[in-house]
């Protein structure tokens, strides 16, 4: 595959874009880079290749905004997604993926639209343990499934309306500790073979640029740019995947 200019045609711009969101900019778009990798290869491959370079993102991502984080969202969060990891492992070969995708694309719509238009409740801005911990089951159970945990822990916290260095720094945290505990399932469900590592090898040049320019463009977007963006992406993830569960249910 690595003689094929359709690799590097959908597997650079897949990189760059996920690279972009790590940086904290974008939060949802990130779930476009596995469908634009899985035009030449299946999905779960593309996931596969993909997990190793996330995770020297999540590193400098973490670099980048060491020290900025909002540590009540990650003492609520990252509990219930560590037990959504879980969740995703053991249910990997029953669970239908084709659901999820309909009820994570409807609520990330309705979500984006209602954030589009101002429409937000005020009692969302404070943390609470039970939301929280529901939002990262969710968001660990999702990112392990079907690779979509951008939208549900956008959903929680969004509302919160943090600076956007904040938020992403908060993200960066959260995504690093969730990648990296999805190492040891992806390994024992034989995820990682020798070609999927080379590929990963050879992509992951690519992951500092991406988080650079991340990173460049959350520094410099005022609160209500930064969140509308966001917004609009929820919109556009919700679409999506609402698209693709209802085709895969229907055909």
């Amino acid at each position: 595959m690595l003689a094929d200019p359709w690799f590097y045609l959908a597997s650079i711009p897949a990189v760059l874009l996920y690279g972009i969101a790590k940086g904290g900019f974008g939060g949802a778009v990130s779930i476009l880079a596995v469908p634009m990798m899985a035009l030449i290869m299946p999905p779960t491959q593309a996931a596969a290749i993909l997990l190793p370079i996330l995770v020297v993102m999540d590193v400098l991502a973490v670099r980048a905004y060491w020290g900025i984080s909002d540590r009540r969202a990650l003492h609520i969060l990252l509990p219930g997604a560590l037990v959504g990891v879980a969740i995703g492992y053991f249910t990997a070969e029953v669970m239908n993926e084709h659901y999820m995708r309909v009820l994570i694309g409807v609520i990330s719509l309705a979500f984006g639209v209602q954030s589009l238009l101002g429409l937000q409740s005020r009692a969302s801005r404070e943390h609470h343990r039970l939301s929280g911990g529901l939002f990262g089951a969710l968001t660990g159970f999702t990112s392990f499934s079907i690779h979509a945990g951008g939208p549900p822990f956008t959903m929680y916290l969004m509302p919160k309306q943090l600076s956007p260095l904040l938020f992403a720094g908060t993200a960066a945290i959260f995504f690093a500790v969730v990648n990296a505990v999805k190492l040891i399932p992806y390994y024992f469900l034989n995820q990682f073979t020798a070609d999927n590592l080379l590929y990963s090898l050879v992509l992951v040049p690519l992951a500092p640029l991406g988080v650079k320019l991340g990173h460049f463009l959350v520094k410099r977007s005022t609160s209500s740019f930064y969140y509308s963006v966001i917004s609009f992406f929820l919109v556009v993830v919700g679409v999506k995947l609402l698209w693709e569960g209802v085709t895969a249910l229907t055909v």
